[in-house]
């Protein structure tokens, strides 16, 4: 009995190192260390002709940039775009046969999945390390002061220089580009889903993604109790403080208001809102749901655009 269990174990084992090992040799050609003057991190090459994925804060300001692969082959990389926003920047080195990794859905994934992360941690090249998704619908404030929803979280080992580079499933699909270490077995990654894939093609044609702006600061509260079961909803986002000048300040939001609905879709907190305001809404009238003193209030509203 005892010498089957140790079998068995072995046989996991044994098949637990085959999907990394299998994920790992698709994934490594597709992952270059991405040097620049300003300093180094990952990418992942998203389409053979050049373009290549990473985090945003990796390529901040940096004038030159070097792609180099695990072949040994490297590449000048010039920066295309990038959104601070969302921690996302599109490049493209001067080469037309790399291998394009296969991406993945991140709405797909499950807590406790296997995943692995390929990078250049602290500079060594095409280092793999696996572990499990920890948690899904983390949120990562960003240096552009916004924040990025449903980030992310594993255990698998991450390290400054593994920015931009890839998390994948099992299957070697890219389903999200790791941008922080929170701290000791924590690292969180952007998730590779509709929303990421909206901005990277933005970002390869237009060179920039346009987001819609409000003007307003505020958080998630509780609908009052008999609001909230008319409405079959718990909560809305409540106004903090209001930017003078702003198209908010211009529709007469005040502090206080709860905003409950955009152009009649319910809200809950500040993500949906974000969500919501994207580029098609510049300039467009937006009709806003707001409860005032426990009255509901419509307004008109005209986002502008948000600026760097």
């Amino acid at each position: 009995m005892t010498i089957r269990l140790i079998a068995d174990e072995s046989d996991a084992l044994d098949a637990y190192s085959r999907v990394i090992v299998s994920a790992s040799e698709r994934l490594l050609p597709s992952v270059a260390h991405l040097r620049s003057d300003r300093g180094s991190g990952s990418g992942v090459v998203i389409s053979s002709d050049g373009f290549l994925v990473t985090s945003a804060h990796v390529v901040e300001r940096a004038r030159r940039v070097r792609a180099s692969f695990v072949d040994g082959s490297e590449y000048r990389a010039e920066v295309i775009g990038s959104d601070p926003f969302s921690d996302l920047a599109v490049l493209r080195a001067s080469a037309d046969a790399l291998v394009a990794a296969e991406l993945g859905d991140a709405e797909t994934l499950r807590v406790g999945q296997l995943v692995v992360a390929v990078g250049n941690p602290r500079g060594f090249e095409a280092s793999v390390t696996a572990g499990v998704v920890s948690a899904l619908g983390r949120s990562l404030p960003t240096r552009a002061g916004r924040v990025v929803d449903n980030v992310i979280q594993t255990d698998a080992a991450l390290n400054p220089g593994n920015s931009g580079g890839a998390l994948a499933d099992g299957s070697a699909r890219v389903v999200g580009i790791n941008t922080a270490v929170a701290g000791f077995g924590l690292g969180l990654a952007v998730p590779m889903n509709e929303t990421t894939r909206t901005i990277v093609g933005a970002l390869m044609s237009e060179g920039r993604f346009r987001r819609a702006y409000l003007g307003i600061g505020g958080g998630s509260r509780p609908l009052p109790p008999r609001l909230a079961r008319e409405r079959g909803q718990a909560t809305g986002v409540e106004v903090v403080d209001v930017a003078p000048g702003s198209p908010a300040d211009a529709a007469g939001l005040r502090p206080e208001d709860l905003i409950v609905s955009v152009d009649g879709r319910p809200v809950a907190d500040v993500g949906e809102v974000q969500r919501l305001m994207v580029g098609d809404r510049i300039g467009a009238t937006v009709q806003l749901e707001v409860i005032r003193e426990g009255r509901p209030v419509g307004l008109r509203l005209v986002p502008a655009e948000l600026e760097l």
